[in-house]
Protein backbone atom coordinates (compact mmCIF):
# COMPACT_ATOMS: atom_id res chain seq x y z
CA UNK A 1 0.00 0.00 0.00
CA UNK A 2 1.21 3.48 -0.85
CA UNK A 3 0.08 6.34 1.36
CA UNK A 4 -0.10 9.64 -0.51
CA UNK A 5 -1.84 11.53 2.23
CA UNK A 6 -5.42 11.70 3.47
CA UNK A 7 -7.99 10.75 0.89
CA UNK A 8 -5.45 9.48 -1.61
CA UNK A 9 -4.59 5.91 -0.52
CA UNK A 10 -3.71 3.74 -3.50
CA UNK A 11 -2.59 0.12 -3.81
CA UNK A 12 0.76 -0.65 -5.38
CA UNK A 13 0.81 -3.10 -8.30
CA UNK A 14 2.40 -6.47 -7.30
CA UNK A 15 5.68 -7.10 -9.14
CA UNK A 16 5.76 -10.22 -11.37
CA UNK A 17 7.62 -13.26 -10.08
CA UNK A 18 11.05 -14.03 -11.46
CA UNK A 19 10.94 -15.95 -14.72
CA UNK A 20 7.32 -15.06 -15.44
CA UNK A 21 6.66 -12.83 -18.37
CA UNK A 22 4.75 -9.66 -17.81
CA UNK A 23 1.39 -9.94 -19.55
CA UNK A 24 0.79 -7.55 -22.40
CA UNK A 25 -1.36 -4.57 -21.58
CA UNK A 26 -4.95 -5.06 -22.59
CA UNK A 27 -6.30 -2.59 -25.12
CA UNK A 28 -8.73 -0.11 -23.62
CA UNK A 29 -12.30 -1.27 -23.72
CA UNK A 30 -14.36 0.60 -26.26
CA UNK A 31 -17.42 2.19 -24.76
CA UNK A 32 -20.57 2.65 -26.80
CA UNK A 33 -21.36 6.21 -27.87
CA UNK A 34 -23.65 8.15 -25.54
CA UNK A 35 -27.33 8.18 -26.27
CA UNK A 36 -29.69 11.04 -25.66
CA UNK A 37 -33.11 9.51 -25.50
CA UNK A 38 -34.66 6.93 -23.28
CA UNK A 39 -35.26 4.30 -25.91
CA UNK A 40 -31.90 4.39 -27.65
CA UNK A 41 -31.74 0.74 -28.69
CA UNK A 42 -35.24 0.08 -29.91
CA UNK A 43 -34.61 -2.01 -33.01
CA UNK A 44 -36.57 -4.84 -31.43
CA UNK A 45 -39.42 -2.51 -30.65
CA UNK A 46 -39.33 -1.12 -34.17
CA UNK A 47 -39.40 -4.59 -35.69
CA UNK A 48 -42.29 -5.58 -33.45
CA UNK A 49 -44.20 -2.41 -34.20
CA UNK A 50 -43.34 -1.88 -37.87
CA UNK A 51 -46.74 -2.99 -39.01
CA UNK A 52 -48.39 -0.96 -36.27
CA UNK A 53 -46.38 2.19 -37.08
CA UNK A 54 -47.74 2.27 -40.61
CA UNK A 55 -51.20 2.45 -39.07
CA UNK A 56 -50.73 6.21 -38.55
CA UNK A 57 -51.76 6.76 -42.15
CA UNK A 58 -55.03 4.90 -41.72
CA UNK A 59 -55.99 5.47 -38.09
CA UNK A 60 -58.77 7.89 -37.29
CA UNK A 61 -56.76 10.10 -34.95
CA UNK A 62 -58.60 13.24 -33.82
CA UNK A 63 -57.04 16.39 -35.34
CA UNK A 64 -54.01 14.46 -36.65
CA UNK A 65 -54.69 15.40 -40.25
CA UNK A 66 -55.11 19.03 -39.21
CA UNK A 67 -51.64 19.17 -37.68
CA UNK A 68 -53.39 18.97 -34.34
CA UNK A 69 -52.59 17.42 -31.00
CA UNK A 70 -53.07 13.71 -30.37
CA UNK A 71 -53.89 12.46 -26.90
CA UNK A 72 -52.48 9.21 -25.54
CA UNK A 73 -55.97 7.78 -25.11
CA UNK A 74 -56.61 8.38 -28.81
CA UNK A 75 -53.55 6.31 -29.68
CA UNK A 76 -54.65 3.50 -27.39
CA UNK A 77 -58.22 3.61 -28.67
CA UNK A 78 -56.89 3.40 -32.22
CA UNK A 79 -55.08 0.15 -31.46
CA UNK A 80 -51.48 1.26 -30.96
CA UNK A 81 -49.62 -0.58 -28.22
CA UNK A 82 -47.18 1.04 -25.80
CA UNK A 83 -44.31 -0.61 -27.66
CA UNK A 84 -45.55 0.79 -30.97
CA UNK A 85 -45.82 4.30 -29.54
CA UNK A 86 -42.26 4.05 -28.22
CA UNK A 87 -41.02 2.99 -31.63
CA UNK A 88 -42.92 5.80 -33.32
CA UNK A 89 -41.33 8.30 -30.96
CA UNK A 90 -37.86 6.87 -31.59
CA UNK A 91 -38.34 6.97 -35.36
CA UNK A 92 -39.69 10.51 -35.30
CA UNK A 93 -43.10 9.63 -36.69
CA UNK A 94 -44.56 10.94 -33.43
CA UNK A 95 -43.29 13.77 -31.24
CA UNK A 96 -44.21 14.11 -27.57
CA UNK A 97 -44.99 17.73 -26.69
CA UNK A 98 -46.22 17.14 -23.16
CA UNK A 99 -46.76 13.94 -21.23
CA UNK A 100 -49.60 12.10 -22.92
CA UNK A 101 -49.88 14.68 -25.74
CA UNK A 102 -48.32 14.10 -29.15
CA UNK A 103 -48.21 15.41 -32.69
CA UNK A 104 -47.26 13.87 -36.00
CA UNK A 105 -43.53 14.23 -36.55
CA UNK A 106 -43.91 15.63 -40.06
CA UNK A 107 -46.21 18.38 -38.78
CA UNK A 108 -43.78 19.28 -35.99
CA UNK A 109 -40.72 19.37 -38.24
CA UNK A 110 -42.55 21.26 -40.98
CA UNK A 111 -43.69 24.06 -38.69
CA UNK A 112 -41.98 27.32 -37.89
CA UNK A 113 -41.04 28.40 -34.38
CA UNK A 114 -44.41 30.13 -33.96
CA UNK A 115 -46.22 26.94 -34.98
CA UNK A 116 -44.27 24.89 -32.45
CA UNK A 117 -44.78 27.37 -29.64
CA UNK A 118 -48.51 27.53 -30.44
CA UNK A 119 -48.73 23.74 -30.20
CA UNK A 120 -46.80 23.77 -26.92
CA UNK A 121 -49.20 26.38 -25.51
CA UNK A 122 -52.26 24.38 -26.56
CA UNK A 123 -50.77 21.19 -25.14
CA UNK A 124 -50.10 22.93 -21.82
CA UNK A 125 -53.71 24.10 -21.70
CA UNK A 126 -54.87 20.52 -22.25
CA UNK A 127 -52.54 19.20 -19.56
CA UNK A 128 -53.43 21.86 -16.96
CA UNK A 129 -55.38 20.77 -13.90
CA UNK A 130 -57.21 24.12 -13.78
CA UNK A 131 -58.42 26.28 -16.69
CA UNK A 132 -55.77 28.72 -17.91
CA UNK A 133 -56.24 32.29 -19.14
CA UNK A 134 -53.34 32.74 -21.52
CA UNK A 135 -51.54 36.08 -21.55
CA UNK A 136 -48.44 37.89 -22.82
CA UNK A 137 -46.57 35.95 -25.52
CA UNK A 138 -48.80 32.88 -25.16
CA UNK A 139 -51.85 34.98 -26.00
CA UNK A 140 -49.88 36.76 -28.73
CA UNK A 141 -49.05 33.57 -30.60
CA UNK A 142 -52.72 32.57 -30.61
CA UNK A 143 -53.64 36.04 -31.87
CA UNK A 144 -51.18 35.36 -34.74
CA UNK A 145 -48.93 38.24 -33.77
CA UNK A 146 -45.37 38.08 -35.17
CA UNK A 147 -42.20 38.25 -33.14
CA UNK A 148 -38.61 39.13 -33.98
CA UNK A 149 -36.48 36.84 -31.85
CA UNK A 150 -37.29 33.59 -30.06
CA UNK A 151 -40.61 32.64 -28.54
CA UNK A 152 -40.44 31.82 -24.81
CA UNK A 153 -40.06 28.28 -23.50
CA UNK A 154 -42.86 28.63 -20.95
CA UNK A 155 -46.57 29.41 -21.11
CA UNK A 156 -47.76 32.72 -19.66
CA UNK A 157 -51.12 32.89 -17.90
CA UNK A 158 -53.12 35.20 -15.63
CA UNK A 159 -53.60 33.74 -12.15
CA UNK A 160 -54.48 36.01 -9.24
CA UNK A 161 -54.23 33.11 -6.78
CA UNK A 162 -50.43 33.04 -7.05
CA UNK A 163 -47.65 35.52 -6.49
CA UNK A 164 -47.00 37.71 -9.51
CA UNK A 165 -44.40 36.25 -11.83
CA UNK A 166 -44.35 32.88 -10.07
CA UNK A 167 -43.20 30.01 -12.24
CA UNK A 168 -43.82 26.31 -12.47
CA UNK A 169 -41.98 23.99 -14.83
CA UNK A 170 -44.04 24.91 -17.87
CA UNK A 171 -45.97 28.04 -16.86
CA UNK A 172 -45.34 31.54 -15.56
CA UNK A 173 -48.28 33.07 -13.69
CA UNK A 174 -49.05 36.78 -13.58
CA UNK A 175 -51.32 38.67 -11.22
CA UNK A 176 -53.64 41.28 -12.71
CA UNK A 177 -55.05 44.26 -10.83
CA UNK A 178 -57.71 44.76 -13.50
CA UNK A 179 -59.73 41.69 -14.48
CA UNK A 180 -58.69 41.10 -18.10
CA UNK A 181 -61.17 40.85 -20.93
CA UNK A 182 -60.81 37.43 -22.52
CA UNK A 183 -61.71 35.87 -25.84
CA UNK A 184 -61.68 32.28 -27.08
CA UNK A 185 -59.13 31.39 -29.75
CA UNK A 186 -58.85 27.79 -30.96
CA UNK A 187 -60.60 26.61 -27.82
CA UNK A 188 -58.26 28.51 -25.49
CA UNK A 189 -59.14 31.44 -23.23
CA UNK A 190 -56.74 34.30 -24.00
CA UNK A 191 -56.51 37.94 -23.04
CA UNK A 192 -58.05 40.36 -25.54
CA UNK A 193 -55.89 41.75 -28.32
CA UNK A 194 -55.45 45.20 -26.70
CA UNK A 195 -54.58 43.65 -23.32
CA UNK A 196 -52.14 41.24 -24.95
CA UNK A 197 -50.36 44.07 -26.75
CA UNK A 198 -50.05 46.06 -23.51
CA UNK A 199 -48.70 43.07 -21.56
CA UNK A 200 -46.12 42.21 -24.22
CA UNK A 201 -44.98 45.83 -24.66
CA UNK A 202 -44.55 46.21 -20.89
CA UNK A 203 -42.50 43.04 -20.47
CA UNK A 204 -40.45 42.85 -23.69
CA UNK A 205 -37.88 44.91 -25.51
CA UNK A 206 -39.05 47.88 -27.57
CA UNK A 207 -38.57 46.03 -30.87
CA UNK A 208 -40.90 43.17 -29.92
CA UNK A 209 -43.62 45.52 -28.72
CA UNK A 210 -43.47 47.66 -31.86
CA UNK A 211 -43.47 44.68 -34.22
CA UNK A 212 -46.59 43.18 -32.66
CA UNK A 213 -48.41 46.52 -32.37
CA UNK A 214 -47.64 47.54 -35.97
CA UNK A 215 -49.02 44.22 -37.17
CA UNK A 216 -52.15 44.32 -35.00
CA UNK A 217 -53.08 47.87 -36.05
CA UNK A 218 -52.55 47.11 -39.73
CA UNK A 219 -54.38 43.77 -39.82
CA UNK A 220 -57.37 45.11 -37.90
CA UNK A 221 -57.68 48.10 -40.23
CA UNK A 222 -57.52 45.75 -43.21
CA UNK A 223 -60.24 43.59 -41.63
CA UNK A 224 -62.59 46.56 -41.31
CA UNK A 225 -61.91 47.60 -44.92
CA UNK A 226 -62.83 44.11 -46.14
CA UNK A 227 -65.98 44.08 -44.00
CA UNK A 228 -67.04 47.46 -45.39
CA UNK A 229 -66.69 46.23 -48.96
CA UNK A 230 -68.79 43.19 -48.09
CA UNK A 231 -71.33 45.20 -46.15
CA UNK A 232 -70.76 43.12 -43.01
CA UNK A 233 -69.14 45.63 -40.69
CA UNK A 234 -68.34 44.14 -37.28
CA UNK A 235 -66.33 45.53 -34.39
CA UNK A 236 -64.43 48.81 -34.90
CA UNK A 237 -60.78 48.66 -35.87
CA UNK A 238 -58.15 48.74 -33.16
CA UNK A 239 -56.86 52.27 -32.59
CA UNK A 240 -54.10 53.93 -30.59
CA UNK A 241 -56.77 55.59 -28.45
CA UNK A 242 -58.08 52.15 -27.51
CA UNK A 243 -54.55 51.06 -26.60
CA UNK A 244 -53.98 54.13 -24.43
CA UNK A 245 -57.28 53.40 -22.67
CA UNK A 246 -56.26 49.78 -22.10
CA UNK A 247 -52.92 50.92 -20.69
CA UNK A 248 -54.71 53.21 -18.22
CA UNK A 249 -56.96 50.33 -17.18
CA UNK A 250 -54.14 47.83 -16.74
CA UNK A 251 -51.78 50.34 -15.08
CA UNK A 252 -48.80 47.94 -15.07
CA UNK A 253 -46.47 48.08 -12.08
CA UNK A 254 -43.50 48.30 -14.41
CA UNK A 255 -43.01 49.00 -18.09
CA UNK A 256 -45.75 51.62 -18.40
CA UNK A 257 -43.42 54.26 -19.83
CA UNK A 258 -42.16 51.85 -22.47
CA UNK A 259 -45.73 50.90 -23.42
CA UNK A 260 -46.48 54.57 -24.08
CA UNK A 261 -43.36 54.81 -26.26
CA UNK A 262 -44.43 51.73 -28.21
CA UNK A 263 -47.96 53.06 -28.78
CA UNK A 264 -46.62 56.42 -29.90
CA UNK A 265 -44.13 54.83 -32.31
CA UNK A 266 -46.42 52.11 -33.70
CA UNK A 267 -47.62 52.59 -37.27
CA UNK A 268 -50.11 50.44 -39.20
CA UNK A 269 -48.37 51.43 -42.43
CA UNK A 270 -45.51 49.04 -41.62
CA UNK A 271 -46.39 46.23 -43.99
CA UNK A 272 -44.34 43.46 -42.35
CA UNK A 273 -42.01 42.76 -39.40
CA UNK A 274 -38.97 43.63 -41.51
CA UNK A 275 -40.24 47.16 -42.00
CA UNK A 276 -40.97 47.43 -38.28
CA UNK A 277 -37.43 46.27 -37.54
CA UNK A 278 -36.03 48.85 -39.97
CA UNK A 279 -37.97 51.70 -38.36
CA UNK A 280 -36.88 50.71 -34.85
CA UNK A 281 -33.25 50.51 -35.94
CA UNK A 282 -33.48 53.90 -37.66
CA UNK A 283 -34.72 55.47 -34.44
CA UNK A 284 -32.17 53.67 -32.25
CA UNK A 285 -29.31 54.74 -34.52
CA UNK A 286 -30.41 58.37 -34.74
CA UNK A 287 -31.51 58.49 -38.38
CA UNK A 288 -34.54 60.29 -39.76
CA UNK A 289 -37.75 58.24 -39.80
CA UNK A 290 -39.05 58.32 -43.39
CA UNK A 291 -42.59 58.44 -44.74
CA UNK A 292 -44.13 54.99 -45.13
CA UNK A 293 -45.96 53.45 -48.08
CA UNK A 294 -45.66 56.41 -50.42
CA UNK A 295 -47.31 56.03 -53.84
CA UNK A 296 -46.09 57.19 -57.24
CA UNK A 297 -48.13 57.14 -60.46
CA UNK A 298 -46.15 56.10 -63.52
CA UNK A 299 -47.82 55.77 -66.95
CA UNK A 300 -51.23 55.40 -65.34
CA UNK A 301 -50.09 52.75 -62.84
CA UNK A 302 -49.69 53.30 -59.09
CA UNK A 303 -46.55 52.02 -57.38
CA UNK A 304 -45.89 51.98 -53.63
CA UNK A 305 -42.53 52.14 -51.89
CA UNK A 306 -41.72 51.11 -48.31
CA UNK A 307 -39.80 54.24 -47.27
CA UNK A 308 -39.37 57.70 -48.74
CA UNK A 309 -37.12 60.46 -47.40
CA UNK A 310 -38.83 63.34 -49.16
CA UNK A 311 -36.26 65.98 -48.18
CA UNK A 312 -33.48 64.18 -50.05
CA UNK A 313 -35.72 62.29 -52.51
CA UNK A 314 -34.47 58.89 -51.41
CA UNK A 315 -36.45 55.65 -51.76
CA UNK A 316 -35.72 52.78 -49.40
CA UNK A 317 -37.03 49.22 -49.56
CA UNK A 318 -36.77 46.33 -47.14
CA UNK A 319 -36.22 43.14 -49.13
CA UNK A 320 -36.83 40.04 -47.08
CA UNK A 321 -35.50 36.92 -48.79
CA UNK A 322 -38.96 35.45 -48.38
CA UNK A 323 -40.11 37.66 -51.28
CA UNK A 324 -38.04 35.62 -53.70
CA UNK A 325 -37.87 32.17 -52.17
CA UNK A 326 -41.19 31.17 -50.62
CA UNK A 327 -43.78 29.54 -52.84
CA UNK A 328 -46.58 31.19 -50.88
CA UNK A 329 -45.20 34.57 -51.94
CA UNK A 330 -44.13 33.72 -55.48
CA UNK A 331 -47.13 31.65 -56.49
CA UNK A 332 -46.36 30.13 -59.89
CA UNK A 333 -43.62 32.64 -60.68
CA UNK A 334 -39.94 31.77 -60.84
CA UNK A 335 -37.67 33.74 -58.46
CA UNK A 336 -35.73 35.05 -61.44
CA UNK A 337 -38.92 36.46 -62.97
CA UNK A 338 -39.71 38.26 -59.72
CA UNK A 339 -36.25 39.82 -59.66
CA UNK A 340 -36.78 41.12 -63.20
CA UNK A 341 -40.17 42.59 -62.28
CA UNK A 342 -38.69 44.31 -59.22
CA UNK A 343 -35.82 45.69 -61.30
CA UNK A 344 -38.23 47.08 -63.90
CA UNK A 345 -40.32 48.63 -61.13
CA UNK A 346 -37.21 50.25 -59.68
CA UNK A 347 -36.29 51.72 -63.07
CA UNK A 348 -39.77 53.23 -63.42
CA UNK A 349 -39.47 54.88 -60.01
CA UNK A 350 -35.96 56.27 -60.39
CA UNK A 351 -37.10 59.55 -62.02
CA UNK A 352 -38.91 60.35 -58.77
CA UNK A 353 -35.87 59.84 -56.53
CA UNK A 354 -32.19 60.66 -56.47
CA UNK A 355 -31.37 57.23 -55.08
CA UNK A 356 -33.03 53.85 -54.55
CA UNK A 357 -31.58 51.68 -51.78
CA UNK A 358 -32.47 48.15 -50.64
CA UNK A 359 -31.50 46.18 -47.55
CA UNK A 360 -32.28 42.74 -46.15
CA UNK A 361 -32.87 41.00 -42.82
CA UNK A 362 -29.21 40.46 -42.00
CA UNK A 363 -28.39 44.12 -42.58
CA UNK A 364 -31.32 45.54 -40.61
CA UNK A 365 -30.96 43.12 -37.69
CA UNK A 366 -27.36 44.12 -36.97
CA UNK A 367 -27.25 47.68 -35.55
CA UNK A 368 -23.61 48.17 -36.54
CA UNK A 369 -24.10 46.79 -40.02
CA UNK A 370 -27.26 48.82 -40.61
CA UNK A 371 -25.62 51.98 -39.29
CA UNK A 372 -22.73 51.55 -41.72
CA UNK A 373 -25.17 50.90 -44.56
CA UNK A 374 -27.28 53.99 -43.79
CA UNK A 375 -24.24 56.25 -43.46
CA UNK A 376 -22.71 54.91 -46.68
CA UNK A 377 -25.96 55.61 -48.56
CA UNK A 378 -26.35 59.14 -47.13
CA UNK A 379 -29.56 58.54 -45.19
CA UNK A 380 -30.21 61.80 -43.30
CA UNK A 381 -29.73 61.98 -39.55
CA UNK A 382 -32.62 62.93 -37.29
Amino acid sequence: MIDRGPGSIRWARRAPRAGRATPAARPPRRMPPPTFHRFADCSTLETRARSESTMLDSLDLPNARNEGLILAESLRASGLTTHAVRALLASGELVRIRRGIYILGAAWRGGHSADRYRLFVRATVLAAEQPLVLSHHSAAVLHDLPIIGPWPQVVHAINNDTAGGSSARFTTSHRSVAEPETVMVNGCAVTSLPRTLIDVAASSIFLVGVTMMDHALRVDQERVQVERRRGTLGTPALTKDALYAELASVNPRSGGAQVRRVIEFANPLSANPGESLSRVRLQELGFEIPELQVSFVVKGHEYWVDFFWRGVRKIGEFDGKIKYTRGAILGDRHPGDVVVVEKNRENLLRPFAKSFDRWDWDTAYSPRRFCDFLAEHDVPRA
